[in-house]
């Protein structure tokens, strides 16, 4: 998909305008910051552990799996 920046921002508007319409965009990004903040925040702190900047050829560990039931199934 591309975007054509310039049909999305025209030249020549006014300064109250380009307020008003930034006004706007911040208002939305708070409401959208708000509603999903958990899942913004769970994604950027899973992005932290991509890999170590010392050795990038390495993959992250694994996480450890979850202890198996002792009791036998039937």
């Amino acid at each position: 998909m591309n975007i054509d920046f310039d049909v999305l921002f025209p030249d020549g508007i006014s300064d109250e305008t380009a307020v008003a319409i930034g006004d706007l965009l911040a208002e939305f990004l708070f409401a959208w910051e708000g509603t999903y903040f958990a899942q913004l925040r769970r994604h950027h702190a899973s992005q932290l552990d991509l890999f170590d900047p010392d050795a990038p050829w390495q993959s992250p560990p694994k996480p450890p799996s979850k202890p198996q039931s002792r009791r036998k199934s039937r």
